[in-house]
C-alpha cells in the first residue's frame, strides 16, 4: 500500500468533508434535513464525487445517493458501504458524511493501485438516519432495504406534511413504498466507517475500533393534555397544567435511565401549547428516545415509563397520550467480516479495539437485509452532534488505510 498515496486522499477526503459540512439550511450552521433544499444540494455535491471516482450514480425515490463501481466479472455480487447525509440540528462534519466520503476516497485510492475488485462496490449516502424532521430514523436506509411502510409514509412533520407528500413533491409523483435496491443472495455485506462518539478510543490512544454490537432504540411521542388557562386568575389548586405534569416525567425519565445502567434514555424536544407567557399549557408534546445493548431490559424501560407517565397524567387530571415512532432491536456484527476487518485494523495500528456502539446507525437497518459491520474512528473528547465534532487528519488517514486493506484483503482472499 502507497503511503503516499493514502496520505493525499486523506487530504482530499479533510477539505471534502470541511466543503460538504458548508451545505446547510440554516447560515451559519451545519442542519440538513429529509428532503430539505440543503440535502439536494449535498447529494449533487456527493454525487459529483462519486462520479470523479468513475462511479455510476443515481438517485433512488427516498432520496439516497448512490455510487457503482461494477466489477468486470459477470454476476459478480455486491459489498455495500454506506452512512447519512442528513444531519441534526447545528451538527458537526464528521457524523454520518465520513461514512459516505471515506469511502469512495478508498474506491479512488483502490483504482490507483491498479486493484481489479473481483465484486462491484456501492457507497451509499443515506438521506436520512437522525430522525430530525419526523421523529423516525432511518427513512433512507428503511427504503433503500425495502422496510418502508405505510405507517412511514404517514409520519407528519411539524408543518403536517407526511413522508408521502414529500416524496411526492420530490419526485414529481405519487411514490410508493419501495422494494428493496438488491435481493440477498446478491450481497456480500456492508459495512459502515463512523465516528465513535464516545471517549474510549482516545483513552485507550487508537486511532480506529471495530464495532461488536449496536444497541436496540425506542422512540416515542409523548402527550399531555390539561386546560389553558389566564396564569394571573387560575388558582394553583385548580389547574390542569400540562407542562408541570411533563416536567414531571422528564425527571423521572431521568431517574429510572440513572438506575438502570447501561440503559440511557432521553427527551430532546417538547413543545407547549399555547406557547404564552400569561397563558397555563393545555397541552404539551415531547420525545422519548430509550436505548439499551439488551432487547428486554428497552422493551420494559418503555413500558415502566409509559407507566410512570399515566400515572403522573391521572394524579394531576391530565390526558395522556403515546405513540411509538421507531423500534429497533440490538443488532450483532457480523462475525466473519468483523474478523476480516479486524485483520485489517491489525496490520494498520498495530492493534485492535472491540467496542459496542450505544448510538443507533444505518447498519441496523442494512443488517436485515446483508451481514454489517462496523469502523469507528476516534473523535476528539468523544464530542458528536455538536459543532465542536472534530477528527484528527492522523486518525482520518489512519482509518482510510484501514478500509482500503478491507477492500485489498476481500479482493485477494474472497474465501475471508
Amino acid at each position: 500500500m502507497s503511503t503516499n498515496l493514502i496520505s493525499q486522499a486523506a487530504k482530499e477526503l479533510t477539505r471534502r468533508l470541511d466543503q460538504l459540512a458548508r451545505i446547510t439550511d440554516v447560515r451559519g450552521e451545519t442542519t440538513r434535513t429529509f428532503m430539505s433544499p440543503a440535502m439536494g444540494r449535498a447529494n449533487a455535491l456527493v454525487g459529483a464525487w462519486m462520479h470523479a471516482a468513475d462511479l455510476d450514480v443515481r438517485e433512488d425515490a427516498v432520496g439516497n445517493v448512490i455510487g457503482r463501481l461494477r466489477s468486470k466479472r459477470p454476476a459478480a455480487r455486491t459489498f455495500v458501504f454506506g452512512s447519512h447525509l442528513d444531519t441534526v440540528k447545528n451538527a458537526g462534519r464528521f457524523d454520518g458524511a465520513l461514512g459516505v466520503l471515506l469511502p469512495i476516497a478508498a474506491v479512488e485510492v483502490i483504482r490507483r493501485q491498479g486493484i481489479e475488485l473481483p465484486f462491484s462496490v456501492e457507497v451509499v449516502g443515506f438521506s436520512e438516519e437522525e430522525g430530525v424532521r419526523f421523529s423516525s430514523a432511518y427513512l433512507g436506509s428503511k427504503g433503500y432495504t425495502g422496510r418502508l411502510t405505510a405507517s412511514d409514509f404517514k409520519l407528519e412533520d411539524p408543518a403536517g406534511r407526511t413522508v408521502a407528500q414529500v416524496l411526492a413533491e420530490h419526485n414529481g409523483r405519487e411514490v410508493a413504498p419501495p422494494r428493496a435496491a438488491h435481493a440477498k443472495k446478491d450481497l456480500i455485506g456492508y459495512l459502515e466507517v463512523h465516528i465513535e462518539q464516545g471517549p474510549v478510543l482516545e483513552a485507550k490512544g487508537l486511532s480506529a475500533g471495530v464495532v461488536s454490537a449496536i444497541s436496540g432504540q425506542t422512540r416515542a411521542r409523548v402527550g399531555f393534555t390539561g386546560h389553558a388557562g389566564h396564569a394571573g386568575t387560575t388558582p394553583m389548586a385548580l389547574r390542569k397544567d400540562a407542562l408541570a405534569g411533563a416536567a414531571e416525567f422528564i425527571l423521572a425519565v431521568e431517574a429510572l435511565a440513572k438506575a438502570r445502567s447501561p440503559l440511557v434514555a432521553t427527551v430532546g424536544w417538547i413543545t407547549a401549547h399555547p406557547g404564552a407567557t400569561n397563558v397555563i399549557p393545555g397541552s404539551v408534546e415531547l420525545s422519548l428516545d430509550v436505548r439499551h445493548p439488551r432487547n428486554e431490559e428497552r422493551r420494559a424501560a418503555f413500558e415502566a415509563l409509559e407507566e410512570t407517565a399515566k400515572a403522573i397524567a391521572k394524579r394531576r387530571s391530565l390526558g395522556f397520550s403515546v405513540k411509538a415512532t421507531q423500534d429497533n432491536g440490538a443488532v450483532s456484527c457480523s462475525g466473519s467480516l468483523t474478523e476480516l476487518l479486524e485483520r485489517s485494523v491489525r496490520a494498520c495500528q498495530g492493534s485492535s479495539l472491540a467496542l459496542p456502539s450505544g448510538a443507533g446507525h444505518d447498519a441496523v437497518i442494512v443488517s436485515s437485509l446483508t451481514p454489517v459491520a462496523m469502523l469507528f474512528v476516534r473523535c476528539r473528547k468523544g464530542l458528536s452532534h455538536h459543532p465542536d465534532e472534530y477528527v484528527q487528519p492522523r486518525d482520518l488517514e489512519m482509518a482510510l488505510a484501514i478500509v482500503v486493506d478491507f477492500l485489498t484483503r476481500m479482493a485477494y482472499q474472497p474465501a475471508s
